[in-house]
């Protein structure tokens, strides 16, 4: 019986084994099912529950949406409110012909804002030469740089279905050059053109339209973001429908592919979800624009090394004009040099913003890494960028599926007479005998954050495919950046030029805004009165006596218009994407606005000259203006609302956001809070 019972426990056993066995291959099967064919679901589940390492922090739940303080911060510019889009034909403007002279094959190399200026250009010069273009090729997303095989070079970041649908009345696009041109370009056999910067017209209709119609295709090669001039000459026929036409890639035409699009929506409104409003900022921080600029001093260490190795790099090709060594204290001063967030989160407190405002930082890469970033975190609470309001499954279903690379950089062989010892070590004398060398440590150049190589060696190492993939990546990260970026609530930027002097992300994203939306805050500080402003108390930085802040007020509140005007004459003739206005612009007046402010008017058509915006907006954008006066109404009311604002410079631990520090400071704050309203509406 004992021998019975024994082998039925076993038994018993074994088939509770077999049985958990099965168990865990079930249940690893249907995980490899849900990871294979539900991983947008799993996204979507983890992105609700989570995940995020961004935990909002406000002082109140209830937000003042209702005070003159509110307005100030983040209410629209009046004056600006009257100027809505308008990039169609406003004249005769006929349809592509269907007999071209030929195609167009262009080559686009370089970052976002010039990948963005340059496809607008291209566009405009098939539209000039009567030309089909054939999709661009970018050529920082080709597949030689390890990208995923999903997506070809354009349709990597712009959606190319909406492009060619979108522009059916301007340009004949096709996908692809056909298979005879394919093997002629192989065999390079096809006329190419390397376009300098902002090229005139002319050089198009002069010479390359002779060789487009001898050949019947052409390869323009673009290389420093913009391959025609910003403003055309007044001269050529349909000036102002080809700048029309560029208002019409840039802000139409040129869709984010589905992915991208998807995941910015999803982090706007994981932005938007606490019910707050929020600010964007771009630090225009790079490598190459302090090279440029001569900024080098203002960071220490390594990174003062980076930025002259980079300059001494421009200045060898012609780039850099001046010598290597700068003074960048004075560049500073000069307003040469971008803002660093540290000065940035200071005006944005003086201005009145609370340390529980939510600030999304834009940009690939911040040059000097988080170390410079965290005066900024010091001052507010909420700083974000899309790091923390992503997963990591998000962003790998953004990039697609990509071959796993090794990085390593290659070793170099043992020198030859260091093995030559090595073998005469071996075979010499009796033992005992000293011990070799041991073998040198390899270098690793490519671990973040180091950069060994400025230490020893004159020339920087060749980008290996990992990082060509990050650069790759870097377009898909600015791509989500621009769509938040033009859709905050208010935007401030650091320094609105690239590493050679023309407009950069910022830019672009400035003129989007005032394209889409003029009447939206976006401060352009003016750099050099900034760094008078922080001169003043360089020595007691954190506690500004009140003089001051209203200096630092008077002045935000001025660049929200003379910024925009400044844009015109600095920014618009190096990129026109950057000031689309009077050309891409339009007037609706709202009647019963006008009737409030008898002042509103004549500074509003002082506005409008200075920008040169005449044209009437059509009659069919009139639709909601019943509406919009109807807000109008209730704005006006809020002019009248004395209620507390904050004159806080930084906020004490122990003190109330609303309280202001104390009574009698807390009435002066709001008189000037009221003497900026109406200063700033008329």
């Amino acid at each position: 019986m004992k021998g019975q019972g024994k082998m039925f426990l076993n038994s018993r056993l074994k088939w509770i084994g077999l049985f958990g066995l099965l168990l865990s291959a079930f249940s690893l099967f249907i995980h490899f099912l849900l990871a294979r064919f539900t991983e947008g679901g799993i996204i979507e589940y983890q992105s609700s529950i989570t995940v995020f390492s961004w935990r909002p922090i406000f002082e109140s739940a209830n937000f003042p949406r209702t005070s003159p303080m509110y307005r100030r911060l983040w209410g629209p510019i009046r004056l600006l409110e009257s100027l809505h889009p308008d990039a169609n034909p406003r004249g005769y403007y006929a349809d592509p012909s269907s007999q071209t002279n030929g195609l167009i094959f262009v080559r686009i190399q370089g970052g976002f804002h010039e990948i963005r200026n340059s496809i607008c250009d291209v566009v405009v010069v098939s539209r000039l030469l009567n030309a089909t273009l054939v999709i661009p090729e970018i050529q920082s997303t080709t597949r030689s740089k390890g990208i995923s095989s999903e997506f070809k070079s354009f349709a990597y970041l712009y959606n190319e279905d909406q492009f060619m649908a979108a522009l059916t009345k301007d340009v004949n696009i096709v996908r692809t050059l056909p298979k005879n041109l394919k093997w002629a370009r192989r065999k390079k056999e096809i006329p190419s053109f390397k376009v300098r910067y902002s090229a005139s017209p002319y050089y198009y209709l002069n010479q390359v339209l002779l060789v487009l119609k001898k050949h019947s295709v052409v390869e323009l090669v673009v290389s420093e973001g913009g391959c025609l001039q910003a403003i055309l000459p007044p001269e050529l026929e349909h000036q102002e429908e080809l700048q029309r036409l560029r208002c019409r890639v840039a802000f139409h035409a040129l869709r984010f592919r589905q992915e991208v699009h998807e995941l910015a929506t999803k982090v706007l409104s994981r932005l938007r979800a606490p019910g707050w409003p929020f600010i964007a900022y771009d630090p225009g921080m790079t490598r190459e624009a302090l090279a440029y600029h001569g900024c080098a001093e203002l960071f220490q260490d390594v990174h003062t090394e980076l930025i002259q190795h980079k300059r001494s790099w421009m200045i060898k090709r012609g780039i850099v004009e001046e010598k290597l060594s700068v003074n960048s204290a004075k560049r500073r001063l000069g307003g040469s040099c971008p803002l660093m967030p540290e000065e940035v989160g200071i005006l944005l407190r003086a201005y009145g913003y609370s340390w529980d405002t939510i600030i999304y930082v834009s940009g690939g890469e911040v040059f000097g890494g988080q170390r410079t970033l965290l005066p900024l975190h010091a001052m507010f609470e909420n700083v974000v960028d899309k790091t923390s309001l992503t997963t990591p499954w998000e962003l790998s279903r953004l990039y697609g599926r990509e071959v796993n690379h090794i990085s390593s950089y290659p070793k170099n062989p043992p020198p030859i007479e260091k093995k030559i010892k090595y073998e005469s070590w071996k075979t010499e004398g009796p033992r005992p005998r000293p011990l070799p060398p041991p073998p040198a440590r390899p270098k690793s150049y490519n671990v973040e954050g180091w950069w060994g190589w400025v230490a020893e060696s004159d020339n920087e190492p060749e980008s290996t495919v990992m990082e060509l993939r990050t650069n790759a990546h870097k377009l898909l990260w600015e791509a989500i950046d621009y769509v938040i970026c033009v859709e905050a609530d208010v935007f401030i930027t650091g320094f609105d030029y690239d590493g050679k002097g023309h407009p950069n992300f910022a830019s672009l994203v400035m003129g989007h805004r005032l394209y889409q939306s003029a009447a939206l805050k976006t401060y352009r500080p003016d750099r050099k009165e900034v760094a008078k402003l922080l001169e003043e108390i360089h020595d007691h930085l954190y506690q500004a006596n009140h003089t001051w802040l209203k200096s630092v007020r008077k002045h935000m509140r001025q660049r929200l218009l003379d910024g925009l005007m400044e844009a015109s004459t600095k920014s618009k003739p190096l990129s026109f994407l950057s000031h689309p206005v009077p050309e891409c612009s339009c007037l609706r007046y709202d009647s019963k606005e006008t009737s409030f402010h008898s002042s509103s008017p004549s500074t509003q058509s002082q506005v409008q000259a200075a920008l040169g915006v005449g044209h009437q907006c059509p009659a069919w954008m009139d639709s909601d203006l019943i509406l919009h006066s109807k807000d109008k109404d209730n704005e006006e009311d809020l002019d009248e609302d004395n209620s507390t604002s904050s004159g806080l410079f930084f906020r004490n631990s122990g003190e109330s956001h609303e309280s202001g520090g104390g009574g009698s400071n807390n009435k002066e704050v709001q008189l000037d809070d009221l003497e900026e309203l109406e200063g700033g509406e008329r």
